[in-house]
Order: structure tokens, then sequence, then C-alpha cells
């Protein structure tokens, strides 16, 4: 009886440390569950935050100096009154086409932000848009030169920043400088890296109209710059002008095999 006894204790111990064990370890699966989905939820918010933030550069980018070149010519039209009427009738023709080219850029990004499958992703700007870009300004009225040798083709990353610094460059130009000589330099090689550099001078003409200012340009070309591995360095010149630099890394490929 006594080991009867003993045995009943010992196997009511082992059932008691068993249960006791596998509650401890429902427990544990249920608390690695829990802090599982809170780090998906928490990579979740972050992947959706990280996708606001690209299509609200985007939006910047891509409508900040189509907008300033509106509102850069609708000042002049409201404050000269010398203009001929040819001066005239091209300065509501660019206002007519930045707004027309304005309105298919943002459908462009507001169809990728709501997904529509029958409307894929804009292509992205690159290197040689640039002469196109620099085109654009002189036409909006800079007296805008490009200059510079680039051997070979960057990576995709690091010629897309090139052409949104060239482009921010000239925005801030026609917005704070109208008239101004503005001179783009870009020139670069592998294993030298990439340098954009945009100059301009002082107004030529009186301000006409106090122009809109988003005030994250230059903080979101920071970031762009930084997340290519480079570096953006912007500053006002001797003569009241302004110098906008961005270096950018450009590995040397050339030879390596994989």
């Amino acid at each position: 009886p006594l080991l009867l006894t003993a045995a009943c204790a010992g196997i009511a111990v082992a059932v008691g440390l068993a249960v006791g064990a596998r509650r401890a370890e429902v427990a544990s699966l249920r608390e690695r569950a829990r802090s599982a989905e809170r780090e998906q939820s928490a990579r979740a918010a972050q992947a959706r935050a990280q996708e606001r933030t690209r299509i609200a550069r985007e939006m910047h980018d891509v409508l900040a100096h189509r907008i300033s070149r509106v509102a850069l010519h609708a000042g002049v039209l409201d404050h000269r009154g010398d203009l001929t009427a040819e001066e005239n009738r091209v300065l509501v023709r660019s206002i007519v086409d930045s707004s027309h080219q304005a309105l298919e850029e943002l459908r462009d990004v507001l169809g990728v932000l709501r997904s529509d499958p029958d409307r894929p992703e804009p292509p992205q700007p690159s290197l040689e848009l640039i002469p196109r870009l620099v085109a654009e300004a002189r036409a909006a009225g800079l007296d805008a030169t490009l200059a510079g040798t680039v051997s070979g083709d960057p990576p995709d990353t690091v010629g897309r920043t090139c052409y949104r610094v060239a482009q921010e460059g000239l925005a801030n130009a026609a917005k704070h400088a109208p008239g101004s000589r503005v001179h783009v330099t870009v020139e670069g090689a592998p294993g030298d890296g990439l340098r954009v550099t945009v100059r301009n001078s002082p107004a030529a003409t009186a301000h006409t109209a106090a122009l809109p200012r988003s005030g994250y340009g230059l903080l979101g070309l920071t970031e762009r710059v930084t997340l290519a591995g480079g570096e953006l360095l912007h500053r006002p010149t001797p003569d009241g002008g302004h110098l906008l630099t961005a270096r950018l890394p450009w590995p040397d490929h050339r030879g390596k095999r994989a």
C-alpha cells in the first residue's frame, strides 16, 4: 500500500508538472504570436510611412517646377503692362502648357497611389533628360546653359538623383532669381563619382510676386542624395547668387566578373 501510494503521488506530481509545462508552453507560444503580430504591424506601418514619404517626394519633384513656372509667368503678366502682344501670347501659351503637363504628371502619381492596374508607374527621369530640363528652363526665361562630360552610364539611382538635383536647382533659380544666368555642370566617370552643380547669378529683374514655397525642396533633396550615398551642399555665392552641388558615388565595376 505504501508503494502504491508513493507511485500514485509520483504520477500526480508528474502529471501536474506536465500540465504546468504545457500551460507555460502555450502561454509562451501565445506571447510569441502576439509579438510577431506586433512586429508585423510595425513593419506594415513603417512600409506605409515610407510609401507616403516616397509619394510626397515624387509629387514635389514632379510638380514643383511646373507650378513655379505657372506662378512666375502669371506674375509677369500681372505686373508688366509694357509687354507686346507676342510676349503676352508666349507667356500665356507657357502657362497653358505647364498647367497641362502638371495635370498629366499629377494623374500619373495619383494613378500609382491608387494602384490603378491600367496606369503603370511613370518612367523615372535619368541623366539623359537633363538637357531637356535645361531647355525648358531656358524657355521659361532663364539664361540657362549646360556643360560637362560624363564618361559612361551611371547606375539608375545615381542618374535619377542627379536629374533631381538639376531640377531643384533650376526651379529655385526660377523662383528666387528670375532672369538670372544659370549654369548647370554635370561631370563624372566610373570610380570618380558623379558631380552636378547648379550655379545661378542674382536676379536680373525685380521679383514680381511672392511665389509659393513648399519648404521641403532642399530637405527632400538632401534625403535623396543621402540615400544614394552622396553629399549635398548649397550656399549663397559672393556675388549674391546661389550654388547647389551634389557629389554622388559611382563605383567602377569595369573588369569585374560575377
